[in-house]
């Protein structure tokens, strides 16, 4: 098949409906995940099969299901997620309709609640029906449905010459299995059970009279799962809540939570919160956050490395999970097709069918160029964070492997960056954060020729050279620790030589493969002052551009800057703001002590975040903020996402100014700041090795008071720089 850029299928390719009907908007879609089972549907809880769904190891297997009174759709009135992301509830009542006895039904009669959950693989749907009418009521409840059975990759865009055999519906009393045999001879199927038997039942739609009388009710169950089990029931619906409801809670808890004086910054913080425990699934080596429904639910290794850096003050637990699964997955042989190289880090795993062909390389893919120094720098931080020694110690021949490669095939043209150009034309052709096709452009707009050396990606190989270095001399590795701080002081002195250019102020996108600056201004510079490489001069030259308006919408920093040729606020990667992007930008301005910045950014991104219900999405557009207006979304970004929701606690660790030091016990705080409109904060249940605490922060006049519990002072020094 022709090259098939991952995050080139650009999610609004190939997602129209059959009757020519556009993309739908992931921004209006609601989603429940557990594992590797999510669902996506629309506010009346329908799934229409244009990028919706419900999913089970990355094939579709509800791709039609919709609630039907007679052949009507019913009037939505309202839908919600629990704040716990566990309970989907959507309120509709009925449109005019015939009656029995002949006339018509008023509309507003009949009251529609549906209310849903997965749990284990299976979908648990509740249908309550209210009849607040004046006569007794027969409703024609109708239940359409069907499984299309298509790969992930398939519902995304790409197409297939050949698929597998879909075999005729298998019809019982009160339920139906649809089934598919792929070509890699596994029998993929979906079972629609109902707990009562439908009065008419077909291949692709249930029919229920239900009996209404006036001012009474009925509640049907249906489960939606790859086996069949028991009936449906009010008991099992339950048991499934119940044990979700628990489950959540139990990942909830884990690590510190924050609370404020502001009633609505507090809602944004409980749903990030609960956006991160949604997407963090428990793999066999410990918690990993997947990346984001519904295109990206699966463990991506740059994913789930910066959602563990975000987290990592309060929940330094997730960042061990990421690292164990890393590790574990590590490449250990060249393989020109999955881009794979001894000691590189994965960059995606994907379960499907076509995966499983290898009609894709995404089954087990290592096109990625920052994930295996971004991996070094995470082992880092986590040790720095917790006085881990051991589980490093573990981890050292994995590291080892990783900085080999860094060192080795990771430069493939000898020039002492770290580079990237894909092995075969089926594997992605950007391999950097921003992995789009034209993500990566000279100042023309022509696309740089390979191998690419990315500015943010010299960066991270910089902070992990250095990590590794600072681990060695704890090992008592000095030569081994003298030699990566060279190179990591080597490598600083050729970013400022090669990537500075001092008419413009700021540092080259990339070098091609002739060592060509790629003459344009964007965000990822932003992440050369995070890791802390560039000078002080040069830093706050950068810092100021990045707080301008060629790249600050007033919601947050633009990816490219808008004087660029390839500027275009509707893309996805050439001008779009990506709340992880900001975040990391904003805790790079922190480091350089720019903290009105930082302060500033955070409220962009606070009020970003209250245009949109509290959930930032992936991406939303690169548009200028103006008054009144609300910013504007990218149809079809991931909503959830892990990235997107772990930014707010790193915008807000970047206004603390917190740093935990675990190998010393200490909690330090430098020139602590808090969002605006907000007078007190209180961050609750801080592990500092085997101590917790609680940290207060409190505006007094022009400045911030942090203190600490009482019940702990004395054992967790707090150091608070003014």
């Amino acid at each position: 098949m022709a090259a098939l850029d991952e995050r080139q299928l650009d999610p609004a390719i190939g997602l129209a409906g059959p009757d020519g009907s556009g993309p739908r908007e992931t921004f209006r879609l609601f989603a429940l995940k557990h594992g590797d089972c999510f669902v996506v549907a629309d506010a009346h809880g329908d799934i229409q099969g244009q990028g919706d769904g419900l999913f089970v190891d990355d094939t579709r297997i509800l791709s039609r299901y919709q609630l039907r009174i007679g052949d009507k759709e019913p009037s939505l009135l309202g839908a919600s997620l629990s704040e716990d992301n566990i309970l989907f509830t959507a309120n509709s009542t009925n449109v005019p309709m015939p009656a029995p006895g002949g006339g018509m039904t008023l509309w507003g009669v009949i009251h529609i609640e549906r209310t849903r959950i997965l749990w284990q693989n299976r979908m648990y749907e509740r249908v309550t029906l209210s009849n607040f009418g004046g006569s007794d009521i027969v409703v024609p409840l109708t239940l359409n449905f069907a499984a299309d059975f298509r790969d992930m990759f398939e519902v995304r865009g790409s197409t297939r010459q050949l698929r597998g055999r879909t075999h005729e519906a298998q019809l019982s009393g009160d339920g139906v299995t649809l089934s598919y045999e792929g070509l890699d001879q596994v029998t993929r199927q979906a079972t629609l059970s109902f707990s009562q038997a439908p009065d008419r039942l077909q291949g692709d739609r249930a029919v229920f009279n239900v009996n209404l009388p006036t001012r009474g009710g009925h509640v049907l169950y249906i489960e939606v799962g790859t086996e069949r089990t028991a009936t449906p029931s009010r008991v099992r619906f339950r048991a499934a809540a119940v044990r979700a409801r628990l489950e959540m809670r139990t990942k909830r808890r884990r690590g510190a939570s924050v609370y404020s004086s502001g009633r609505v910054f507090n809602d944004w913080l409980a749903r990030a919160q609960a956006d991160t425990a949604l997407l963090t699934t428990e793999l066999a080596t410990g918690p990993y956050p997947y990346a984001g429904i519904p295109w990206f639910s699966t463990a991506f290794g740059r994913d789930g490395i910066i959602s563990a850096l975000q987290m990592m003050w309060l929940n330094p637990r997730l960042a061990r999970g990421v690292l164990a699964f890393l590790a574990t997955h590590q490449a250990t042989e060249t393989a020109p097709f999955s881009d794979a190289q001894p000691g590189k880090i994965l960059h995606e795993t994907r379960k499907g069918e076509m995966a499983v062909l290898r009609e894709l390389p995404f089954g087990r893919y290592y096109g990625s160029v920052d994930t295996t120094p971004l991996y070094i720098y995470l082992a880092s931080v986590y040790a720095d964070r917790t006085g881990d020694m051991a589980f490093i110690d573990q981890l050292w021949p994995s590291l080892c492997a990783a900085a080999a490669w860094m060192e080795g095939a990771g430069d493939q043209n000898g020039d002492g960056f770290v580079d990237y150009q894909r092995a075969e034309e089926s594997g992605l052709a950007n391999q950097g954060w921003k992995d789009s096709f034209d993500s990566i452009q000279h100042a023309d707009g022509s696309l740089p020729e390979g191998p690419i050396a990315l500015v943010e990606v010299q960066g991270y190989v910089y902070a992990a050279y250095r990590g590794l270095a600072r681990l060695a001399t704890r090992r008592g590795e000095d030569a081994q620790a003298a030699y990566w701080q060279h190179r990591a002081e080597a490598l600083r002195q050729a970013v400022e030589t090669h990537f500075w250019m001092e008419d413009m102020g700021f540092y080259a996108l990339a070098l091609d493969g002739k060592g060509r600056p790629c003459r344009v201004r964007a965000s990822n510079v932003g992440h050369l002052l995070f890791v802390g490489l560039p000078s002080p001069e040069r830093a706050q030259r950068v810092a100021d551009q990045l707080l301008a308006g060629a790249f600050h919408t007033g919601w947050g920093i633009r990816t490219l800057a808008d004087t660029e040729v390839c500027f275009n606020p509707m893309s996805y990667h050439n001008g779009s703001v990506w709340p992880h992007d900001t975040a990391i930008c904003a805790a790079g301005l922190a480091r350089y002590g720019v903290r009105g910045g930082v302060v500033k950014l955070m409220s962009d991104t606070f009020e970003a975040a209250v245009r949109f219900g509290m959930r930032l999405p992936e991406l939303f557009c690169g548009f200028p903020r103006e008054q009144g207006e609300t910013p504007i979304a990218y149809p079809v970004a991931c909503v959830p996402q892990a990235w997107a929701a772990g930014s707010v606690f790193m915008l807000l660790q970047a206004c603390l100014g917190i740093q935990v030091d675990g190998w010393r016990g200490e909690i330090h705080v430098n020139r602590p700041k808090l969002p605006i409109g907000i007078d007190q904060l209180t961050v609750r249940r801080l592990t500092v090795g085997e101590h917790t605490v609680d940290l207060f922060f409190q505006r007094m006049g022009g400045q911030v008071i942090a203190s600490i519990s009482d019940h702990e002072e004395g054992l967790v020094p707090l150091i608070v720089r003014s």
